[in-house]
């Protein structure tokens, strides 16, 4: 849009710079995950292989992207930390959240058969994502300490719901009626009493969570002449466990961590969850403008090259973006138009559109808000 009238446009764009010194996590969750679990016939309380699954995309996300140097996940959700020094995309938190979750979701799709080799992917999943800002490294452990907890309590509940289920008799409904008022201990002696079930020990993926970060480790690099291996530290991203990941103990013990995001000079018992969720601003967009949601391929070039497609224009790539519109809008009823070209689609909403409450972090990114009636001319926005 260079030396063009409609630049200005560019102005509405929304920029959500996180200023420093604030700590940037990405906090990423799925979209009606219980519809997804049930049509692809996932095991309950947990599925391993589901569960395993995030933690490959997870693993990809940090091999991608050298400044995110911590991870949290358990469930349907993962949290995502980058390091205090951190210019990822100038920190515009609408770069930082679309590029991460969009990877995510891409990596999920494609690892699928590697983890469900006789399930069909029955339809494609979705993610949302969100900027979690942390004034201290005092706030991201109680935080962490937060999601850790609600990892537990949710695992602790929904096994006991589906024991009383699947092995109780119970209906759904009465499930939820005994667990109603129930408590931690309660639970606890439930699932001990009546099912000879020590929570305690089942599997840590499941009570605990999974963390993903990088440390030095020997690597063979080459070998020899003689066939001896020559061996180099190199930086490698691995799974940890622990069943406090806000503790001092277990953060100061990795020099990684130490290093991009500092030490925890005490430990962190109790938090309180009003108090991190505060943090978890909402932003609105204006009520009575347009929205318009533009997304563009991240490394396109780089994408075209490595799947040989044709120069200048593949067809088959731009039936398949084409393919991708038409799905969104199927989806999506409060999309009115769309427009694409090479590896990017705008989308626009109708003006007093009030899906997922204009909530931003809930709309595909790029947005674009127009105060006034627009059209598209040679596929550029502008005002009319």
């Amino acid at each position: 849009m260079a030396n063009s009238k409609y630049e200005y446009v560019k102005s509405f764009e929304v920029e959500g710079e996180v200023m420093p010194p604030n700590l940037i996590v990405v906090h990423i969750d799925r979209r009606d995950f219980r519809r997804f679990s049930e049509v692809h016939e996932f095991e309950k309380p947990d599925d391993e292989k589901a569960l395993n699954l995030m933690n490959q995309c997870a693993m990809a996300v940090l091999e991608e992207y050298p400044d995110i140097v911590f991870s949290y996940g358990y469930g349907d959700e993962y949290s995502f930390v980058l390091k205090k020094t951190s210019k990822f995309y100038q920190r515009r938190s609408s770069k930082i959240s679309s590029v991460i979750v969009s990877f995510f979701t891409s990596v999920y799709v494609t690892k699928w058969k590697e983890f469900f080799p006789l399930k069909e992917l029955r339809y494609p999943p979705s993610f949302l994502s969100q900027i979690v800002c942390c004034a201290s490294l005092e706030i991201l452990q109680a935080y962490l300490a937060w999601r850790q907890r609600d990892c537990h309590v949710q695992n602790q509940y929904n096994t006991c719901f589906w024991e009383l289920v699947k092995k109780g008799g119970k209906t759904e409904m009465e499930a939820q009626e005994i667990l109603k008022y129930a408590k931690e201990q309660d639970r606890n002696e439930l699932l001990h009493q009546q099912f000879g079930i020590n929570y305690n020990g089942t599997l840590a993926l499941f009570r605990q969570g999974t963390c993903i970060f990088k440390t030095e480790v020997e690597d063979i690099v080459k070998y020899n002449e003689d066939g001896t291996p020559v061996k180099r530290l190199r930086r490698k991203a691995g799974i940890f466990r622990s069943e406090n990941i806000a503790g001092r103990r277990f953060w100061n013990a990795h020099a990684s961590l130490l290093k991009e995001l500092g030490n925890f000079s005490e430990d962190c018992f109790k938090t309180n969850p009003d108090y991190i969720r505060s943090f978890l601003f909402e932003s609105k967009l204006m009520p009575s403008t347009w929205i318009v949601i533009r997304i563009d391929g991240c490394h396109f070039h780089r994408f075209a090259d490595v799947h040989e497609f044709n120069k200048p224009n593949d067809k088959q790539a731009l039936g398949l973006m084409n393919l991708c519109a038409e799905a969104v809008l199927e989806e999506f009823h409060d999309i009115v138009f769309c427009y694409g070209v090479s590896d990017e689609y705008s989308f626009v909403l109708k003006k007093d559109s009030q899906l997922y409450q204009r909530r931003a972090r809930c709309l595909p990114e790029e947005r674009v808000e127009v105060p006034s009636i627009f059209r598209w001319t040679s596929g550029l926005l502008s005002i009319k």
